[in-house]
């Protein structure tokens, strides 16, 4: 049973001596692995506490705690341009693990939509994002988190897609189009760095019209930095995802990468795929059907554009 709003401002009072709460509130958009709130201090400071709600989701935090103390010394030291969250104590639950607390981020989450070409907010994003991938990949490694080569990581993709083939529910044409791209060793040919493995429009915080935070780091991996611009780029308009990928592109001294934004396409429709696989796995049929509605889409979107570039060759 989720924690109350009170139960975890209780917490909080526990993990930062002193902490004399004057308000407690549900965040817009909680999360489904921990129950998370903000709470108000009486000097009108907003900590937020994260409980984590099942022994995986402990395990998950404790790994991220270890690494958001390293990703907090790169932004002190200038390496990053926005702010992480910065663990400030801890209360043991009955159950076993430990609840965090932190300030709470300056910032409100990204509107993809808002966005607009030029040197503003969209190059802003480019800019966090490849400063991101430029950090030594030990800071993810060191922390115990997970490290893929790149022809390992690919053949994780692989083992997915097959995995989504045998439900009999990715529409034939688009399942030929992931296993072509997949099979083309060159695509893949890329120097894996540290990702953040889960952004969205809601882990991405902007203030004054900077990105000012990122939360979430719970996913994060050394892995193919195509993977935290797939998000983007599906959702931003063709000019916007232009501005973004040329000023990412000019912060990374890595440059001989000519496959990343065709590997940040494929990364966003093999999201699909993957939210099948947990409608499976789950037996949610709420979330299959969504799914199986989504990849269809993709389909036809896909082969209306293929039938288009071919009537043009």
């Amino acid at each position: 049973m989720p924690r109350s709003p009170l139960a975890l401002a209780a917490l909080a009072t526990v993990a930062v001596p002193g902490l004399d709460a004057y308000d407690v509130r549900r965040p817009p958009q909680p999360g489904t692995d921990y129950d998370v709130a903000v709470v108000i201090d009486a000097q009108r400071r907003r900590w937020v506490v994260r409980a984590p709600g099942s022994a995986a989701a402990g395990a998950a935090l404790e790994a991220e705690v270890e690494l958001l103390g390293a990703l907090a010394e790169h932004a002190e030291a200038g390496r990053l341009p926005f702010a992480v969250p910065q663990p400030v104590g801890f209360a043991h639950l009955p159950e076993g693990g430990r609840a965090a607390v932190h300030a709470e981020i300056p910032g409100a989450p990204l509107r993809v939509e808002t966005l607009t070409p030029g040197p503003g907010l969209a190059a802003d994003v480019g800019r966090a994002l490849a400063a991101l991938h430029e950090l030594p990949t030990a800071t993810v490694e060191n922390a115990g988190l997970p490290v893929y080569e790149a022809t390992e990581y690919r053949q994780r993709r692989q083992a997915e897609v097959d995995e989504a083939a045998r439900t009999g529910k990715v529409p034939p044409a688009l399942l030929r189009r992931w296993e072509g791209q997949l099979e083309d060793v060159a695509l893949w040919r890329f120097r894996p760095t540290v990702v953040h493995g889960d952004l969205s429009a809601d882990r991405v915080l902007v203030h004054e019209g900077r990105v000012s935070g990122i939360l979430g780091w719970g996913d994060a991996v050394v892995a193919d930095p195509a993977d935290d611009l797939a998000w983007l780029l599906v959702a931003a308009a063709p000019e916007v995802a232009d501005c973004v990928l040329e000023a990412y592109l000019l912060r990374r001294t890595e440059l001989t990468d000519p496959h990343l934004q065709r590997r940040a396409f494929l990364a966003g429709e093999l999201a699909l795929a993957r939210w099948l696989l947990y409608g499976v796995r789950s037996g949610d049929d709420e979330v299959v059907e969504d799914a199986v509605a989504m990849l269809e889409d993709l389909d036809e979107h896909t082969q209306a554009v293929e039938a288009e570039s071919a009537s043009y060759a």
